[in-house]
Parts: C-alpha cells; sequence; structure tokens
C-alpha cells in the first residue's frame, strides 16, 4: 500500500539537460580505457574504433567530447541507409551511434567504412554488445567490424555509481544529502540505466507528492518496488 493518502500532484515530464562537456564526465575504473582512447585521439590504434558499453554507460558523452575535438559529425546507425555517406564524412570525422544487429542497413555500413578508409577518416561506432559476436547477412561487413579495435565500458564500481547518482540528481536541480545517495546506491541494480531510472523515479515521486526528497522518502517508495 502506499504511503499517505494525501493529494497527488500531477508530475510533467520534462527534458533535464545534462552536460556532454568534459568537466562533467564522470571518470572511474569502468570507463578509463575508452576515456584514455578519447584522449588520446589522433593517436588512435586504428581510424576506426567501435566504442562498447551498456545502456547510459557514457559513450554518447565521450563521443560528444571527442567530437568537440576533432570536428565529428553525428549519424544514427539507423540513418545510415538514407544520408548521404560523403557529407557525413566532410569534416574527415563521424560518430556513427547505437549500431546493433538488425537496426543498420549492412550494405550502407559497408560502404561508410570503405569510404572512411579511402579517405582516411576517423569512424567511432557505439554498440552496447561486442561487434565481433554479431551474426550479420553480409560476409565482409562481419569481417570488417570483427577487425576493429573494441574499447569496452562495464558497470560502474561503487564510487563511480555514487557520484552518478549524485551527478543525475543535480541534473534535475535536485540538492539530495549524501544519505540518501548511499541509501539508494545499496538497493539498487548496479548498472547506469538502474541509476537514471531510479532518479527518474524518485523526483517524479516526490513531486507528486509534495514532499522533499530525503532518505526516508525514498526508503518508502524503494521498499513498495
Amino acid at each position: 500500500m502506499r504511503m499517505g493518502s494525501g493529494p497527488r500532484q500531477l508530475a510533467l515530464s520534462l527534458d533535464h539537460a545534462e552536460s556532454f562537456a568534459r568537466e562533467d564526465f564522470l571518470s572511474g575504473p569502468s570507463n578509463a580505457s575508452a576515456l584514455a582512447l578519447i584522449e588520446s585521439w589522433p593517436d588512435w590504434p586504428n581510424r576506426s574504433v567501435a566504442l562498447v558499453g551498456p545502456e547510459g554507460s557514457g559513450k554518447s558523452h565521450l563521443a560528444a567530447i571527442w567530437a568537440a575535438e576533432g570536428g565529428a559529425r553525428f549519424l544514427a546507425a539507423r540513418a545510415l541507409a538514407t544520408t548521404s555517406l560523403p557529407a557525413a564524412l566532410a569534416t574527415g570525422a563521424l560518430v556513427v551511434e547505437d549500431l546493433s544487429v538488425g537496426a543498420f542497413d549492412e550494405r550502407a555500413l559497408f560502404h561508410l567504412l570503405n569510404l572512411a578508409r579511402e579517405e582516411q577518416a576517423f569512424l567511432l561506432l557505439t554498440a552496447r554488445t561486442p561487434p565481433a559476436g554479431w551474426t550479420l547477412a553480409i560476409r565482409d561487413v562481419a569481417s570488417r567490424l570483427k577487425a576493429l579495435p573494441v574499447v569496452a565500458m562495464s558497470a560502474p564500481d561503487d564510487a563511480l555509481l555514487r557520484a552518478l547518482l549524485v551527478k543525475l540528481f543535480a541534473d534535475r536541480q535536485l540538492n539530495v544529502d549524501e544519505s540518501l545517495i548511499g541509501y539508494v546506491a545499496t538497493r539498487i541494480e548496479r548498472s547506469f540505466a538502474a541509476a537514471r531510472a531510479v532518479v527518474a523515479r524518485l523526483d517524479q515521486e516526490a513531486m507528486q507528492l509534495k514532499r522533499p526528497l530525503t532518505r526516508a522518502l525514498a526508503a518508502e517508495l524503494l521498499r513498495e518496488a
């Protein structure tokens, strides 16, 4: 049963600004290799690299840091077939985001990989799982992807998870105390997606109940989950 029987405020669904600046990237053991890759540009092991990690792990943030440094454009993987690839590579650097099996045109990606090699352009491909494990229809595409250097990001350690929670609350203009952060961090799955989900839920519930977001309220709400 939900605590309290008073009127609930309708929570509006609002976008919350998230900074993709370098100084706002939270670093830790789980993403150290990925951050090192971005900061080592243009001295990459290959001009095309795959950045792999779970949802919400910071792939887009790192891509944005690199794009600001290298003048890269962004292209969603699902838009490969409907985009002018020479135009996408016009700056000599391109981020292709969210590659996953069945969600992109294989011929278009093959053409892009060839074009990037011919023009000696830089490509940063982001995905949730390593391309080497994908089953693809076009053998040459599978071969090219398997040959790419892969830099992986893993689940956050405890310190990074707590720092992420602080940042996510701050992105929503919520100043919460350490007791709430510690309580939440020990009661959710250790993943970036879980951190984002719980912050969104607690923010929404606090607004609906017209109560300040405290450890006590978090305890009530998380016990109900």
